[in-house]
């Protein structure tokens, strides 16, 4: 069987470092990615603006220009798309990973660590197979698997989990769910698109984490009544028409044409375990700081994999490096 050096699950900005990182060492690599190029950052609304400068979403030294202090997602999309191709980097997208198994050369399981390496079994257009690999780089993110709130009415079609464009909810009762930068931002935009917003957050307050020129607007706004704010609210139910809330001992039925329900994102804890990573009550993986190198020997984890619940500590300004650090590890090895 063939069996690669490296593969990298994950074409964000993690995996694109680690892939860099890779083809300079002249490693035998592949980059699998379940969607599109930075399928996270494709996923943000377009109209989406960094919190950060354009030097510190750079990877592999490619310079990112944008004529703005804090740059868009189609300026970042571009970037990302140009970084690949000055690099020439080896990525098949929409290919799925189903499971990591660790077995030796001859496919049973696993001997010494020389024999050893990993099985990697993957979906693309209906079709499965086997892929092979000494070393595995998990840089899978967490923007693709929101959290859940497991009410009843979770999944009817008026019910999302990401926001995209307001257009639609124009002259629309919309509830949101959340407290963060994205529950914020998207209640601005629904509002200014002409959409009644109501913002249900079962803390006191919004989040501390919010950009430092979305606060004071989305204060004002509750403030003035603009959007209507329930804090220290669960939402309860969702109906197909409204959705049910708690207060205290207190329930209330609001009207609702669309939901979003925006309380965070996480990593493929199943996929991480099925493959035998060890991870704490807060979901964060075993691994080396060091060297980001798992319980699991040759498995690393790079980026948001590596955040378990508290994603607000991983960001793509530090994650960006985590890659590049894998693979020197992983040469000095091979």
């Amino acid at each position: 069987m063939s069996v690669r050096d490296l593969i990298i699950v994950g074409a964000g900005p993690s995996g694109l470092s680690a892939a860099i990182a890779a083809k300079r060492r002249g490693l035998d690599y592949q980059v699998l990615e379940q969607g599109t190029l930075v399928n996270s950052i494709y996923r943000f609304p377009p109209q989406m603006i960094f919190f950060t400068t354009p030097e510190l979403l750079e990877v592999g030294g490619l310079p990112f220009v944008s004529p703005y202090e804090k740059p868009t997602r189609g300026e970042a999309l571009r970037y990302y798309r140009r970084v690949v191709d000055t690099y020439d980097l080896q990525i098949a997208f929409d290919e799925t990973v189903l499971s990591i198994q660790v077995e030796d050369d001859a496919g049973t399981s696993a001997g010494g660590d020389d024999s050893r390496v990993f099985a990697i079994e993957t979906e693309s257009g209906g079709g499965r197979r086997i892929r092979y690999a000494r070393m595995v780089v998990l840089a899978i993110g967490y923007f693709d698997r929101p959290n859940r709130l497991n009410v009843p009415g979770e999944d009817l079609p008026h019910v999302h989990h990401f926001y995209g464009e307001p257009h639609p909810y124009y002259r629309r009762r919309v509830v949101i769910v959340g407290g963060g930068n994205s529950a914020a931002e998207s209640a601005l935009d629904l509002f200014r698109a002409g959409a009644s917003v109501a913002l249900v957050h079962r803390r006191a307050e919004l989040k501390s984490t919010i950009k430092y020129w979305v606060r004071p607007d989305i204060e004002n706004r509750i403030k003035e009544g603009s959007i209507a704010a329930r804090f220290n609210t669960c939402l309860t139910e969702i109906r197909s028409t409204s959705v049910v809330l708690r207060t205290g001992t207190a329930v209330e039925e609001l009207a609702a044409d669309a939901v979003f329900l925006l309380v965070g994102y996480h990593a493929d804890w199943d996929l991480m375990a099925a493959a035998g990573v060890a991870m704490n009550e807060r979901r964060v993986p075993a691994y080396d700081p060091a060297t980001f190198e798992t319980n699991v020997p040759g498995l690393f984890v790079a980026g948001g994999a590596l955040a378990g619940m508290d994603t607000s500590n991983i960001f793509i300004e530090n994650g960006r490096f985590h890659g590049e650090k894998i693979v020197e590890v992983i040469a000095e090895r091979l």
